[in-house]
């Protein structure tokens, strides 16, 4: 599973670890949906992916706020996040934040959950952005988010099979 930030802030430009700014939720709402025996700190990110975990971004350059990018940049992200995935091929990709990923693919109406269509073969899944800033999803709101999240995709998987036939 590929987790995909909108953009750095400056902040965790600053540190160089994803969701770094105190009061971002991602580490929390990770945790508390069972994605991680511990809460993990923000300098900790290399472990997720001994769970199979990533983390990157939509758009790479850092912002104090996601205000600041130009949606050619959200476009562009999308561009290299493709060759990403085709080299990574991660089961599901989930872009925190609605509003990046409208920009992103041109889906101006798209909802909170599952999407019924897939990115470079990888199922998409789209989440509220966990920043400190998004006052409309506190942490346990999007702790639930997360854990239907896990749920789900522990079910497809103890499945079997491979990517292609989900």
């Amino acid at each position: 599973m590929l987790f995909c930030g909108i953009n750095p802030g400056l902040y965790s430009a600053a540190t160089g670890h994803h969701f770094a700014r105190p009061g971002n939720r991602f580490w929390p709402a990770l945790h508390a949906a069972g994605f991680t025996p511990r809460l993990l700190h923000p300098s900790e990110q290399r472990l997720l992916l001994k769970g199979g975990y990533g983390i990157t971004n939509l758009v790479n350059r850092a912002t104090a706020t996601a205000d600041e990018l130009a949606p050619v940049e959200f476009v562009s992200g999308r561009r290299r996040l493709a060759a990403k995935i085709r080299r990574h091929r991660p089961a599901s990709v989930v872009f925190l934040g609605v509003g990046a990923y409208r920009h992103a693919f041109g889906r101006p109406k798209v909802a909170i959950g599952r999407q019924p269509e897939t990115f470079e073969g990888a199922e998409i899944w789209v989440l509220p952005n966990p920043s400190g800033l998004n006052a409309n999803y506190q942490l346990a709101a999007l702790a639930r988010l997360f854990r239907a999240l896990r749920k789900s995709t522990a079910l497809r998987n103890r499945g079997g099979g491979d990517r292609s036939s989900r």
